[in-house]
């Protein structure tokens, strides 16, 4: 991209619409943004097939490698408000490619590293912090900027990017590991987040302003950003006055905490988080292993989730845009906690057609959540503030993981079981499933207008009863 397009891009400069033959330009950014999730995904979705190299290796105890995961996933999770302010103030496309080039130092530097002091740092904050600025928040952003129409489904999409990187890694991580050590399997991720940097070149786009279409469902191009209370404004009006990421950030914090219904999201959220990445994503393999079954067979499992975890998104997603969102909330938060009561007894050294039946219901449940999670955020928070707020949200999310990935491995360690791990967040699913009726009334009405952000020009958008 040109000076003149960047400094056109800050200062919200509109060019006109151009017709363009093929596929709207949306699509191929989507696909750019859908491969840069996978690349995030990839390594969080393997570290806990690295446990026991590691361990076998180093000498260092479950305490230690579970707490890099911590450290990894709370990081994650709390660089995304800031990350979803600084693509608005850098651009998408300098602050993704930062991070990935945070992901491909991380992991390649695993390979050299002698200390768990050093897999903290590795793991933790620059993997961490490179995966954090690729977290969905990112996705949340290109979809916001890019659709008026088919959000809830490309939201889908993006949610599913976790499971496309740990269905595509996995398997291959796992046989790495164990053929080839596991040092190659840290460098096949490196190589495969650098690969994607090219891509922000073309085409890759940082809005639909930039090169001249409307998004994808709209009739015409806008750029819209926040000021520090969050309400939408051109960067160029008069008055507007820019802050700092974390300043801007933080105020769209302090103003969401007044808010009942972001309570409720952090509070669900970081029950998925818990539930997901720091219990079934994180220890999976290694309880499995407890139970006699082979690491290569508990891999595959975890793989297949992912399958099913790329279908129940995408429908997620296409829901969302149909049925109110905290109901669909309810409904996956208290199945999920009906699931995770049976986990513990399903597994054993061969994989018993019970235990199919909850990897493809845990695959189906696994992040539906986030679609309608992203839509609550914009019902209750306005389309200008909602990138930040759901920031917020994703990083309880993250801090909910990472609690969850250090207590069911010091549980581990204290009891000799992960019981204690799967009861635990069964009791947290079911209180999140309630927790969803107590949310206030929505304060604005979701329309294709408004989700493009061109105001009651767009006279087909429709509006659907007032309601949670």
């Amino acid at each position: 991209m040109t000076e003149t397009s960047e400094r056109e891009e800050r200062h919200g400069v509109v060019r006109p619409a151009r017709p363009r033959p093929g596929p709207h330009r949306a699509w191929l950014v989507a696909g750019v943004t859908l491969l840069a999730l996978v690349a995030a995904a990839a390594f969080r979705s393997t570290t806990g097939a690295l446990f026991e190299p590691l361990e076998a290796e180093f000498g260092w105890t479950r305490a230690e490698t579970s707490g890099a995961v911590t450290a990894n996933l709370v990081i994650y999770g709390l660089v995304a408000p800031f990350a979803a302010v600084l693509m608005e103030r850098f651009t998408l496309r300098k602050v993704v490619a930062a991070a990935l080039l945070l992901v491909a130092a991380g992991s390649g530097a695993t390979t050299v590293m002698t200390a768990a002091w050093q897999l903290w740092v590795l793991w933790g904050v620059f993997i961490g912090v490179g995966t954090g600025m690729l977290a969905l928040v990112f996705g949340a952003v290109v979809a916001n900027r890019w659709f008026a129409a088919r959000r809830g489904l490309v939201m889908g999409f993006f949610s599913a990017a976790n499971a496309c990187g740990q269905l595509i890694f996995l398997p291959v991580v796992v046989h790495l590991a164990a053929h080839e050590g596991w040092r190659t399997a840290a460098l096949l991720v490196a190589v495969f987040a650098l690969a994607i940097v090219p891509l922000l070149a073309w085409p890759f786009a940082n809005s639909p302003a930039e090169v001249g279409v409307a998004p994808f469902g709209a009739s015409a191009p806008t750029v819209l950003t926040h000021d520090g209370a969050g309400s939408p404004q051109r960067e160029d009006a008069p008055g507007v006055v820019r802050r700092n990421a974390a300043a801007e950030a933080l105020a769209v914090l302090r103003g969401s905490l007044r808010s009942r219904a972001f309570w409720i999201l952090l509070f669900t959220f970081w029950v998925c988080g818990w539930s997901t990445n720091g219990l079934m994503q994180t220890h999976f393999i290694p309880a499995a292993h407890d139970h006699g079954m082979p690491a290569t067979t508990a891999s595959g499992l975890l793989a297949l989730i992912g399958v099913f975890d790329v279908i129940g998104t995408v429908a997620s997603g296409w829901l969302t845009d149909r049925v109110r969102p905290w109901i669909l909330l309810v409904a996956y938060y208290a199945l999920r906690g009906a699931s995770l009561l049976t986990v513990n007894a399903l597994l054993g050294p061969e994989v018993e057609p019970p235990l199919w039946v909850f990897i493809v219901f845990y695959g189906l449940d696994w992040v539906a959540t986030v679609p309608p999670t992203v839509a609550l955020c914009r019902e209750h928070f306005g389309a200008a503030k909602s990138s930040v707020v759901f920031g917020w949200v994703f990083a309880s999310h993250m801090v909910g993981a990472g609690v969850g990935a250090f207590l069911a491995g010091w549980g581990r360690e204290a009891t000799g079981s992960y019981l204690p791990a799967w009861m635990s967040a069964a009791v947290l699913c079911f209180a999140a499933a309630a927790s969803l009726f107590f949310l206030p009334p929505r304060t604005t009405r979701p329309s294709a207008a408004r989700a493009a952000g061109a105001g009651a020009s767009q006279s087909g958008a429709r509006r659907r009863p007032r309601g949670r």
